[in-house]
């Protein structure tokens, strides 16, 4: 470790630095890591920071923030590289280009039963049976779904659906499915479509056809014409889906990345290819510091997507690229060392494969476009209610509150929070208001407030503009919450009260301590931004409100009581014949359960009857 007091001496720091390869990290003097990089030789690579004339902005302003730098060398690049990676998603520098991509990839199983069940699976493959994908979202794989559903006639029904059926729902009459559960199709020729439906998945469409063109020709010179009808129908259904999903030559197994970049935001378009199939496609929007080249872009989003826990296991055999530059062979070596596998990482110059890449370039420059745009439009948004407010300064986050809640049951208060490039999910918040009269919307709103603004928060976040979704009673109550907080700066508070109609573009809005009324035109863009984040707050309210309840609903009152596990409400549902009972019976009744002693019994009963 080299380090330094500020103002930092590069040229000590360069006179200690070794000509190996190696991993640096730059930190502020907050003692944050900024910004961390690899290089071949780290004394060549540094000291190219510390230049009199250096052009790039970003390194400018990289370099005016360091107060330290730390170096650790490696024995190859492709150890660097790893290191490189392993440490970005650790800290999430400034100043790199990171991947914010958490999310699992959903499959398409087919489960091992008797009856075996297609369906969508996300998570671990703790489920036996056979996975298809993965696909890019959800969205692809209920679409493949739905096709699956038309081609072969397999169950989608939940297990205990299907373990409860007396006679065959409605898929079966739209002959979507062949009725395993009451036995209206032998299990041999069930088993048949399932072995049909995994070649198709597999991309074995041709030899699918084939099969099903022996079973038309046996069933017609039997003269079992009903169903030679029923086997040519899904040999015209496949060729159709043929024609339009499955791509020839050697890309059967691939992933296909196009780039975009402009105005200093990135685009990934990712097209996936498995077994023939094109699954998909999804755009990825990585977060890049300003005045970062393309090639850096790129080269960081393939190590840290291939490189992510979730795609251990998912990687394709080759990953075609835009012809862009970048240390291509040293990374295709570290994603081989660390996944233990062949992966090719090439910038195909002829043929299909080219073709596919100039697809994927052409869907990352429309995917950029209409990022560009809602941008634009979002900045129009807040500059029109900026002149709206008579702000002096321009707003930089805006927070709404909203409460759910059913009949007073369950109440959640939900915060969302917005900024110049529109909602910021995850700064949102939900509280669970409890210790109020149910339904008291202005006391649910006084203690949502209290409890996100009373701990100390820093400048910037502290909303600049705070909006309540309510009238003049809700605003008053978040003044009367607020207040005594002493916020430092105090948000400008507004309320959002809709009209006697309740119908969008009739709002009411409440400016300030004065709650001067203001009507909006309908076709504001002001007015469009508040019903945006009055919408997006009421939408996570009402999400939260139904997930507490739901989960309330199914959770016993037991439960709730300390010292009654699992095995004691079993043996009290058990002995006294069910909750109904247990609620009408005494302390006396309760105690002759085995395993509940007189003060627990006392306890139990005092926690159903009050």
């Amino acid at each position: 470790m080299l380090e330094n007091s500020a103002p930092f001496d590069s040229k000590a720091f360069l006179s200690q630095v070794t000509e190996a390869s190696g991993i640096y990290m730059m930190y502020n003097a907050a003692n944050e890591v900024i910004y961390v990089g690899k290089a071949k030789s780290l004394k060549k690579r540094l000291s190219s920071y510390f230049r009199k004339n250096v052009d790039s902005n970003k390194t400018r302003a990289l370099v005016s923030n360091i107060a330290r730098v730390e170096v650790t060398v490696t024995h190859t690049e492709t150890e660097a590289l790893i290191l490189e990676h392993n440490l970005i998603k650790k800290h999430l520098p400034k100043y790199n280009v990171l991947l914010r991509d958490d999310k699992s990839y959903p499959y398409i199983l087919l489960s091992k039963h008797k009856h075996p069940r297609i369906s969508m699976h996300r998570g671990a493959k703790r489920n036996k049976g056979d996975y298809f994908g993965p696909y890019p979202n959800g969205n692809a794989v209920r679409e493949s779904l739905h096709l699956m559903q038309k081609l072969f006639p397999i169950r989608q029904c939940s297990d205990s659906e299907y373990a409860n059926r007396q006679r065959p729902c409605l898929q079966y009459q739209l002959k979507r499915c062949s009725g395993p559960c009451v036995n209206l199709i032998s299990e041999e020729d069930y088993q048949q479509q399932v072995d049909l439906a995994s070649m198709f998945l597999k991309g074995k469409s041709q030899q699918v056809i084939n099969q099903l063109a022996e079973k038309m020709t046996k069933a017609s010179d039997s003269l079992d014409f009903e169903a030679a009808a029923g086997f040519r129908d899904q040999i015209q259904a496949l060729r159709k889906v043929q024609e339009q999903q499955f791509v020839s030559g050697n890309t059967e197994h691939s992933d296909v990345l196009g780039f975009a970049f402009r105005n200093g935001i990135a685009v990934i378009h990712l097209l996936l290819i498995r077994d023939g199939q094109v699954l998909g496609s999804r755009s990825y929007y990585p977060k890049v510091p300003k005045q970062a080249d393309l090639p850096e872009v790129l080269r960081s989003f393939v190590m840290q997507y291939y490189l992510s826990e979730q795609r251990k296991g998912n990687q394709p055999n080759e990953v075609l690229l835009p012809d862009i530059e970048g240390d291509w062979p040293e990374i295709e070596a570290a994603i081989e060392s660390e996944l233990d596998c062949k992966v090719k990482l090439s910038q195909p110059k002829r043929g299909e494969k080219l073709r596919f890449v100039a697809l994927a370039n052409t869907n990352a420059e429309n995917a950029l476009l209409t990022k560009l745009n809602q941008e634009a439009t979002i900045h129009h948004r807040v500059t029109e209610l900026e002149a709206l407010l008579k702000q002096e300064q321009p707003i930089k986050r805006m927070e709404c509150f909203d409460i759910s809640h059913t009949q007073g049951e369950r109440t959640v208060a939900s915060c969302v929070v917005f900024d110049r490039q529109g909602p910021n999910k995850s700064e949102y918040r939900r509280f669970n208001i409890d210790g109020i009269t149910g339904g008291d919307d202005y006391a649910a709103m006084a203690q949502a407030l209290t409890r996100r603004y009373q701990k100390a928060q820093l400048a910037e976040k502290i909303p600049d503009v705070l909006f309540i979704d309510g009238g003049k009673g809700q605003l008053s109550a978040a003044f009367a919450s607020i207040e005594p907080l002493n916020l430092d700066p105090m948000p400008l508070l507004v309320g959002v009260a809709k009209g006697t109609t309740r119908k969008p573009g009739l709002e009411t809005l409440l400016i300030g301590k004065a709650m001067t009324e203001i009507h909006l035109p309908s076709d504001s863009a002001a007015l469009h931004l508040i019903q945006h984040i009055r919408d997006e707050s009421h939408r996570f309210a009402i999400t939260g409100h139904r997930n507490r309840r739901d989960k309330a609903r199914k959770t016993s009152v037991l439960e709730d009581i300390d010292g009654v596990g699992a095995k004691r409400r079993q043996a009290l549902l058990t002995h006294l014949g069910g909750m109904q009972q247990l609620k009408s019976a005494s302390v006396d009744e309760i105690k002759k359960v085995p395993g509940i002693s007189p003060t627990l019994a006392q306890k139990i009963y005092d926690s159903l009857h009050h």
